[in-house]
C-alpha cells in the first residue's frame, strides 16, 4: 500500500509539471491518489466563517465529534450556517442535544464516549441507520496531557481515546463516507506530534515502560496523522479523501487536565499568544469543505495550508504498522470487512 501511494503521488507530481492534469476531467482527478494542494488564499488569522464564505453546503451531511464546546461547536455552527446537515456528536446525549439546539441550521445530536468502544459502535449504528451518505467525518474530540497514567482496555488512555476510539468510528462509518460523491475524512492532529520524539513506540502503548503526559499526547496526535495517511492510501481508488489538520493553539476545554496555574495563565494571558476559537476552526472547515481540495489526500494541514511535520509524519511503514496494530487492538469493535 505505501509503495502504491508513493508511485501515484510521483505520477501526479510529474503530470502536473507537464501540464497534463489541467486537461483531465474532474471525476478522473478525484480518483487519483492525490495531487498537490493549490496555494491557499487563507492563513493563520482566517476564521471558519471566512474560509467557507460563499460556499453552499446544502445537501451535505457532516458528522463531527466533540461538538459541544470549543472548536467542535464553532465548526458545527459554521457548517450548519452554510447549509450542511451536521451530526453533532458529544460524550453524552444531553451535551449533544444542548449543543445542536444552540446553532442555527439542520443538526442531529448523537453521543459516544471515546473511552467506551461499545458506545462508539452504537453511535455509528445510529448514524448508519439514517441511511445518508456522509460528505464528511471530522474527528475533533480529544483529551490532553493526563497527569497520571490511565489505561483503557489495556492501552494508555490518550492513545485509546484520541486515536483508537476515532479509529473505530472511522471504520464503522467508512462506507457511509465512501457513498458520498466526494466524502472527506478530516482528522485533528496537532503540532504536539513533535512531542513523540521517538515516533510511535508500539512496545509501550500501555505506558508500562515509560509515561510522560506530553509525550503520550504527542504519540496520540502523531497516530491521528498517520491514520489519515494510511487511510488516504487505502481509499486511493475512490473519490474520498483523508487528511489531518493542526488547528493551532487555542484556549479550550482540551486543557482541563493541565495544572491550575497553566489554566489560569491560558485564560488571562493566552489571548496574546493563542488563536481564537473562530481562527482555530478554520483549517478543519477548509479541509472538510473547500472545493479546491478535491482529490487531495494524505496531507497534514495547518493555517489552511499544507504544513511540514516531523519525518515520522510521512513514515508510511509506521503508518501501516499503526493500522495493523490498531486493528488488532479494536477488532471486536470493527466491521468484518475492515482492512488489516
Amino acid at each position: 500500500m505505501p509503495k502504491r501511494t508513493f508511485s501515484r503521488r510521483h505520477f501526479v507530481q510529474q503530470a502536473a509539471s507537464l501540464g497534463i492534469l489541467s486537461a483531465l476531467p474532474l471525476p478522473i482527478l478525484a480518483q487519483i491518489i492525490t495531487r498537490q494542494p493549490p496555494t491557499s488564499p487563507f492563513g493563520s488569522s482566517s476564521t471558519a466563517e471566512e474560509v467557507t464564505e460563499g460556499l453552499d453546503l446544502s445537501g451535505m451531511n457532516i458528522a463531527i465529534t466533540g461538538c459541544n464546546s470549543g472548536l467542535g461547536f464553532e465548526t458545527m455552527r459554521v457548517l450548519a450556517m452554510r447549509g450542511a446537515h451536521v451530526i453533532g456528536i458529544a460524550r453524552t446525549k444531553d451535551k449533544a442535544e444542548k449543543a445542536c439546539a444552540g446553532v442555527e441550521g439542520e443538526t442531529t445530536p448523537a453521543s459516544l464516549d471515546l473511552a467506551d468502544w461499545e458506545s462508539v459502535v452504537r453511535c455509528a449504528e445510529k448514524i448508519r441507520g439514517m441511511n445518508l451518505p456522509l460528505s464528511g467525518l471530522i474527528t475533533n474530540a480529544g483529551i490532553m496531557a493526563l497527569p497520571e497514567l490511565e489505561l483503557v482496555n489495556g492501552v494508555e488512555k490518550q492513545f485509546a481515546v484520541n486515536h483508537l476510539g476515532h479509529f473505530i468510528l472511522i471504520n464503522q462509518l467508512r462506507e457511509a463516507v465512501l457513498a458520498a460523491p466526494q466524502g472527506r475524512f478530516t482528522l485533528l492532529s496537532s503540532t504536539a506530534h513533535r512531542r513523540a520524539d521517538k515516533g510511535i513506540e508500539f512496545d509501550n502503548l500501555d505506558g508500562s515502560r515509560f509515561y510522560d503526559p506530553w509525550n503520550a499526547y504527542g504519540v496520540s496526535k502523531l497516530a491521528n496523522a498517520l491514520c489519515a495517511r494510511e487511510l488516504a492510501a487505502q481509499i486511493s481508488d475512490t473519490n474520498a479523501t483523508a487528511n489531518s489538520v493542526h488547528p493551532g493553539v487555542i484556549h479550550t476545554n482540551l486543557g482541563k487536565s493541565l495544572p491550575a496555574w497553566q489554566q489560569w495563565g491560558a485564560k488571562y494571558f493566552g489571548w496574546m499568544f493563542f488563536k481564537t476559537v473562530e481562527e482555530g476552526s478554520a483549517t478543519s472547515c477548509y479541509v472538510a469543505t473547500n472545493p479546491d481540495l478535491v482529490g487531495v489526500r494524505g496531507f497534514y494541514f495547518a493555517d489552511c495550508a499544507v504544513a511540514e511535520g516531523t519525518p515520522y509524519m510521512t513514515d508510511d511503514a509506521m503508518a501501516a504498522e499503526l493500522w495493523r496494530i490498531s486493528t488488532e487492538l479494536t477488532r471486536d469493535y470493527l466491521p468484518a470487512a475492515t482492512p488489516a
